[in-house]
């Protein structure tokens, strides 16, 4: 018997080659995820983030671990995933439960130490003496340029030219342009002209600190000065003191607060947890509980009804176009699914324009007088036929797959027993196609009760109820609690956050029922 060839050198070779590429990609991508933590680590650390240091390394423990070796096949699938999760869904919930049991909001961003140190600088007055700067006041490039943060472009005598902040100043790098010894333009910055300027409220009491305890303060639109501050620390007694004026300051509802009472507070606040004073607010709030209920009932029909109609509509025209018979087929589809094509933003505000009373296409097609954004019922009903137009698409691509995917021999046998298409419908077509869309029916659900983007852009909640512009007879919850802790002079997104988790709770106590309901489904196969 012939004894088998042993396989040429040549022919081990590739595998050999290809293992080792794998292997050093392996590491280098390894060794790009440890320096990604590392990176990330010095950052922290240098903010003073202790536990947010002990979570970055512990990812890098785990894909050193994970991928380092040949164990733990699963994890190493199973991991990215993780990670997602917890990046992506379980820290956002952590932290905006984290944050609704504080005062975080406009004037209390910082922690107290800070907070004094900025309420020092905006109390710097000039000196005899003391250097001048050319200004440029900006915000970085892509903010709001009456909420961004404030930043100094200076250019001192010498030419020398700083950027200056809330913690100081630093050299200012990337390209610049000058003009009359003034920067005109500066890489990554939006420089505000002088009406951008003058809407800036903070601008007269910002300040940049110095490293010998002064500020840089503007004087004038072009102008800064460096002086010495009015207000001096006195860590004993733990008291503010104006020299200018004697006024002494006493640490109260997170601000420094005149101790003889007569005065306003200093213009900074500081962070600090507040307990449930949140919640308190929230249900004890008169403009809350005046709208909260008929809100609330309305919220509910809103979700309830966005879903029955997209859904309705959309499993009509998909077991329409099911049909064998029906020709050109894909045609058909690719209209239908045009509206889901189209950007939310963009739908919305032509159809806010379609319900002008007076100039929009509804009623001068139909020859209609309705109000529709003045009257609170046509505003609900115009809302309702916006979210069709731009749900059932969703529901029609949701409702064609599981169609599709229905067992035909069963539709057969119903057909062979003489069960019409009623009856096939109602007592095996919707059976098995709730199965499969059973729970995105709740996940829609659950995202038209809080469907913020609509709403705003449509309606901005109005028409207002009895002339009161905090309640509105299309708002939901969501808008509503926007409008009463965002949408203001001093946005409090501690008392934002405590009502996101209560909406958080009401969706999932509202969603709980239809998820053993939907399991119950199941039993159908």
């Amino acid at each position: 018997m012939a004894t088998p060839a042993a396989p040429t050198q040549s022919a081990a070779l590739p595998p050999a080659k290809s293992a080792r590429w794998a292997i050093v990609t392996k590491w280098v991508a390894i060794a790009a995820a440890l320096a990604l933590c590392l990176y990330l680590v010095t950052k922290l650390a240098s903010a003073g983030y202790g536990l947010a240091i002990v979570g970055v390394a512990f990812v890098a423990m785990a894909v050193l671990v994970v991928y380092g070796t040949r164990r733990s096949v699963p994890a190493k699938y199973l991991l990215p995933g993780l990670l997602l999760l917890v990046g992506l869904q379980v820290w956002p919930i952590v932290y905006t439960a984290a944050t609704s049991f504080t005062n975080y909001g406009q004037g209390h961003l910082v922690s107290k130490e800070e907070a004094t140190k900025q309420n020092i600088a905006y109390s710097v007055q000039q000196v005899p003496g003391s250097p001048t700067y050319s200004l440029s006041v900006a915000v970085k490039e892509g903010q709001d340029v009456e909420k961004g943060e404030l930043y100094f472009l200076l250019a001192d005598e010498k030419g020398e030219k700083l950027v200056g902040d809330v913690k100081g100043t630093a050299p200012l790098t990337g390209a610049t342009e000058m003009s009359l010894g003034r920067i005109t333009s500066a890489e990554g910055f939006h420089i505000l002209n002088l009406g951008e300027a003058n809407r800036r409220k903070d601008l007269s009491a910002f300040a940049v600190p110095t490293d010998d305890g002064g500020g840089i303060k503007a004087s004038g639109a072009t102008q800064a000065f460096e002086g010495k501050p009015a207000l001096r620390l006195d860590e004993a007694k733990d008291e503010l003191v104006d020299s200018s004026t004697g006024t002494v300051y006493v640490a109260k509802n997170a601000r420094w607060e005149p101790k003889n009472g007569n005065g306003s507070p200093l213009a900074v606040g500081w962070k600090e947890n507040v307990g449930l004073k949140n919640y308190t607010s929230l249900f004890t709030n008169p403009t809350l509980r005046s709208g909260f209920l008929g809100i609330f009932a309305w919220n509910i029909a809103f979700a309830v009804l966005s879903v029955l109609t997209t859904f309705v509509l959309g499993m009509l025209l998909a077991l329409l176009l099911n049909d064998p018979r029906m020709k050109g087929k894909a045609i058909y589809r690719s209209l239908l699914i045009l509206p889901y094509a189209v950007p939310v933003f963009v739908s919305a505000l032509v159809w806010a324009s379609m319900f002008n009373q007076e100039f929009g296409l509804i009623n001068t097609m139909t020859g209609l007088d309705i109000d529709w954004m003045g009257d609170p019922w046509a505003a609900r009903a115009a809302i309702l036929l916006v979210n069709l137009w731009l749900g059932f698409p969703y529901m029609f691509v949701v409702c064609t797959g599981a169609l599709q995917s229905l067992p035909g021999d069963i539709m057969e046998a119903a057909r062979i027993d003489g069960a019409g298409p009623i009856r096939t419908l109602r007592s095996i077509t919707m059976p098995l196609l709730l199965v499969a869309v059973g729970p995105l029916l709740i996940a829609s659900f659950a995202f038209n009760f809080n469907n913020f983007g609509l709403i705003y852009l449509v309606t901005k909640g109005a028409p207002f109820v009895g002339g009161d512009t905090q309640i509105g007879s299309t708002d939901l919850l969501i808008t509503y609690a926007f409008r009463l802790a965002m949408d203001g002079t001093s946005p409090n997104f501690g008392f934002a956050s405590a009502i996101a988790v209560v909406i958080f709770i009401i969706v999932a106590l509202l969603s709980f029922p239809g998820f053993l309901r939907s399991k119950a489904l199941e039993e159908v196969n």
